[in-house]
């Protein structure tokens, strides 16, 4: 892996958006270009793993990877299969996330995701098998890969942070706030302990709402309707209720079976956006991206969202106005 430091920083792409994959090339070079460890991909409409492999194809130097890709799309078997050719690709620059999405999503696409925690730990494992040459038998029998592929598991419950510390490389929380990260990071780091894992450094790889503008009062407000549309979610609004974000959670479901994203939005509380966002000018960006750091997350990723104006523009504007080199 490339250019470790004090300011280690990445971005992720979306491929919920309409973004085509040569534009997120060309993101990715400009995010080398001004000194950035890592570029990631978001599995949303679009595969997260294929646009990783572009996007390794299209750079030198940036770790690539994928923030998160979905284990209910994938044989564990391919999954694997993939991320070694992307790593001998890449000359070993790839990451790979994993994890389990949302039942409601995966319900709308026919997906039943049954015990999730349970089959997110046997798919960790089967890919990680994979990878070290233990799965498979005869024809199908996996080579181990040439280079080594860190395995981050997403999680934002102390049990899905277990598992990332029993079987993983590392955690890879979202829309954590800053002061429940050390209670995901002790879980895990726990659940390493107990599994007698000491095969290296256990890291922690946090994508981060971004929302860069001069007028803080106008990033602030699209912090707070992004917010508005994760809380949608079960399993965010899970996450900040442990977080003691419980009533202002209340409000916001109440204001959901009723009313509109925009009223809901009025429920978030100016402190969880604080604890979960990077907003304003760069100079309070960069300030908010170190109280990140200092709460455990050893490589913060720009996951930028638009403050009226286009989301590409505006990643491609936080990449320079945010780059770690400057």
């Amino acid at each position: 892996m490339t250019n470790k430091s004090s300011n280690r920083l990445g971005i992720v792409l979306s491929t919920v958006t309409e973004g085509p994959p040569q534009e997120f090339v060309e993101i990715g070079q400009l995010a080398e270009s001004y000194g950035y460890e890592s570029v990631f991909v978001n599995e949303g409409r679009g595969d997260a793993l294929a646009c990783s492999e572009a996007i390794a194809l299209g750079t030198t130097t940036i770790n690539v990877g994928t923030n998160i890709a979905n284990i209910y799309f994938r044989h564990p078997f391919l999954t694997a299969s993939s991320a070694r050719t992307i790593a001998e690709l890449s000359n070993g620059r790839l990451i790979l996330g994993l994890g389990m999405s949302h039942r409601g999503l995966l319900a709308s696409i026919g997906i039943d995701m049954g015990d999730a925690r349970e089959a997110l730990q046997g798919y960790v494992k089967s890919v990680a098998d994979g990878l070290q040459g233990e799965a498979g038998s005869g024809i199908f029998k996996q080579p181990p890969a040439k280079f080594p592929v860190p395995i981050y598991v997403a999680g934002n419950t102390v049990e899905s942070a277990a598992i990332a510390g029993t079987i993983g490389n590392g955690l890879m929380p979202f829309l954590t706030p800053q002061s429940h990260l050390p209670t995901l990071l002790d879980a895990a780091n726990t659940a390493r302990t107990a599994a007698n894992r000491d095969d290296g450094k256990f890291g922690c790889i946090l994508s981060i709402p971004t929302f860069v503008s001069e007028d803080e009062v106008a990033a602030r407000s699209a912090a707070r309707y992004n917010l508005a549309f994760f809380a949608q979610l079960p399993n965010y609004r899970r996450q900040w209720r442990r977080a003691g974000f419980k009533r202002a959670m209340d409000s916001v479901q109440k204001t959901l079976k009723a009313g509109t994203r925009k009223e809901a939005a009025a429920q978030i509380p100016d402190e969880l956006i604080d604890q979960v966002c990077v907003f304003g000018t760069p100079n309070r960006c960069r300030q908010q991206l170190q109280a990140f750091r200092d709460a455990g997350a050893d490589l913060p990723l720009l996951a930028v969202s638009p403050v009226n104006e286009d989301r590409l523009i505006a990643t491609r504007k936080a990449v320079t106005v945010l780059a770690p080199n400057l």
